[in-house]
C-alpha cells in the first residue's frame, strides 16, 4: 500500500475521493434497456438475455420445484451455517419492531404512529463468480419481519444456496433475470414479473444506474450505491496480520473496491504492508484483490483526533476500529455505515452472520443514509384522534394560525365544530 505521511488537511478531500464514474455514458446504455422492458415486457427481457448473456430464457420464473429441490443440492454444513446466520439476523432485526405508542399532546388530543409493511418489494441478487446468498438473507429477513405481502426475487444465478435462502425468507416469486433489465422488470412489471413499490439489492454500475433512473419515476430504492469499501483505523495494539486480512477481504470483491488504512503508528503501517503481500499471494482471487490494493491508501496521522476527523470526512461503508479504546472512539464516529470494534471483530462477520445488515451506504452516502433495516421495508403512518374536549383545547390555536395564513376554510373546519359544542 502507498503510505501517505501526515498530509495537510487541505489535501484530505483529494486523498479520500472515490473514483468518478462516467454517469452520462452509462445512462445512455441503460435507458434503452429500461425502454425495451417497459414496452416489450417478457419478450424484451428474453431478447436482452440473448444479446447480453447469450442465454435463451425459455422460462423466466424459477419453479416451486427448483426452489424446493435446492436444499438437497447443498452440503449439510452450509445449510447449518445458513440456518445459524438466519437466526442471528432475524433476532437482531426482530428487535427493531416498535409497538405504536399513543402520545396525548394535550388533553383530548392523541397522536400515534404505526408501521405498515410495504406490500410489494423487489430483491435483486447479482450473478457472477460469487453467489450472494447472504444478501438474500440480509434483504429477505427484514422484509419478512416487516410483513411485506409480496417479496419478488430477480437473479441471473441458479445457485442452490440462493434458492434455499429465498425459501427461508419467504420469497413469493423468483425470476431468472439479471442486469438492468431485472431492475426494469421490477419497476414496470411485465406479463410474468409483478411490479413492485421498492427495489433493493447490489449490482454493477449498470444495475445501480438503472435503480437511480427508475427512482426518478416514482419507484423507491434502498439507497444509492457504489463499489464496496472498508476503512481500518489501527494502532499499536492491532495485530498486523488481522488488519491485512480485513483489507484483503474487502479488496477481493473486485478491482474497484475501496480500501483505506489509517494509523498514528508508522510501525503498524509497515508491518501491515509486509504481511499484506504474503497473504495476497495465497488468495484465489488475488488478481482482483491486487488491483484494489494497488489503488488503496495508508494514511499516517499525528493524533487520534485527526484520525477521527478524517474518518468522519471519508464516511466509510465499513469501519473497523482496531485500537485500544475502540468503543469510546466509536461514539465519536458520526459518519459510517457499520462499525466493527476490536481485534476480533472482522467485517466478514457482519457480512454474513453476526446479525447486523450488510446492505450499507457506500461512496460517502453514510453522511446521510443508514444501512438497510426493518424500517426500510415499512411505511410509517401517523394517526390522531381528537375528542370534544380536545377540539375545545386545540381549536383556538388552529383558528389563530389558519387566519394568520389567510386559509379561511381551514379555520372554518375547526370553528364549525366549536360552535356545535356551545
Amino acid at each position: 500500500m502507498n503510505i501517505i505521511a501526515f498530509p495537510e488537511r487541505d489535501r484530505w478531500a483529494e486523498l479520500l475521493a472515490r473514483p468518478v464514474l462516467e454517469a452520462k455514458d452509462i445512462e445512455g446504455k441503460v435507458l434503452p434497456i429500461l425502454h425495451q422492458v417497459r414496452t416489450q415486457g417478457d419478450a424484451g427481457i428474453r431478447e436482452l438475455a440473448r444479446r447480453f448473456d447469450k442465454t435463451e430464457l425459455t422460462e423466466l420464473a424459477f419453479s416451486q420445484k427448483d426452489i424446493d429441490d435446492a436444499a438437497e443440492k447443498l452440503d449439510e454444513n452450509l445449510k447449518e451455517a445458513i440456518g445459524q446466520a438466519y437466526q442471528n439476523i432475524y433476532k437482531f432485526h426482530q428487535a427493531q419492531l416498535q409497538p405504536a405508542e399513543k402520545i396525548e399532546t394535550m388533553p383530548g388530543v392523541t397522536c400515534w404512529r404505526r408501521s405498515v409493511g410495504i406490500e410489494k418489494v423487489g430483491i435483486y441478487i447479482p450473478g457472477g463468480s460469487a453467489p450472494l446468498f447472504s444478501t438474500v438473507l440480509m434483504l429477505g429477513i427484514p422484509a419478512q419481519i416487516a410483513g411485506c405481502k409480496d417479496i419478488i426475487l430477480c437473479t441471473p444465478s441458479d445457485h442452490p444456496a440462493i434458492l434455499y435462502a429465498a425459501k427461508l425468507v419467504g420469497v413469493t416469486k423468483a425470476f431468472r433475470i439479471g442486469g438492468a433489465q431485472a431492475i426494469a422488470a421490477l419497476a414496470y412489471g411485465t406479463e410474468s414479473v409483478p411490479k413492485v413499490y421498492k427495489i433493493f439489492g447490489p449490482g454493477n454500475q449498470y444495475v445501480t444506474t438503472a435503480k437511480m433512473l427508475v427512482s426518478k419515476e416514482g419507484v423507491a430504492i434502498d439507497m444509492p450505491a457504489g463499489p464496496s469499501e472498508v476503512a481500518v483505523y489501527a494502532d499499536d495494539t492491532a495485530i498486523p496480520s488481522f488488519v491485512a486480512a480485513d483489507l484483503l477481504s474487502q479488496a477481493e470483491h473486485g478491482p474497484d473496491s475501496q480500501v483505506l488504512l489509517v494509523s498514528t503508528s508508522k510501525k503498524l503501517l509497515s508491518s501491515v504492508n509486509l504481511t499484506l503481500s504474503s497473504q495476497l499471494d495465497r488468495l484465489p482471487r488475488r488478481d482482483l484483490a491486487a488491483q484494489a490494493i494497488a489503488n488503496s491508501k495508508a494514511i499516517l496521522l499525528d493524533s487520534q483526533e485527526d484520525a477521527i476527523d478524517l474518518l468522519n470526512q471519508y464516511a466509510a461503508e465499513h469501519l473497523i476500529l482496531s485500537i485500544a479504546n475502540a468503543e469510546t472512539v466509536s461514539e465519536k464516529i458520526i459518519n459510517a455505515g457499520s462499525i466493527f470494534l476490536g481485534n476480533y471483530t472482522p467485517e466478514s462477520c457482519g457480512d454474513y452472520a453476526s446479525g447486523t445488515n450488510h446492505t450499507l451506504p457506500t461512496n460517502g452516502y453514510a453522511r446521510a443514509y443508514s444501512g438497510v433495516s426493518v424500517d426500510s421495508f415499512v411505511k410509517k403512518i401517523t394517526v390522531q384522534h381528537i375528542t370534544e374536549t380536545g377540539i375545545r383545547n386545540i381549536g383556538p390555536t388552529v383558528e389563530a394560525m389558519a387566519e394568520a395564513e389567510s386559509l379561511e376554510a381551514h379555520k372554518k373546519a375547526v370553528s364549525i365544530r366549536l360552535k356545535s359544542l356551545l
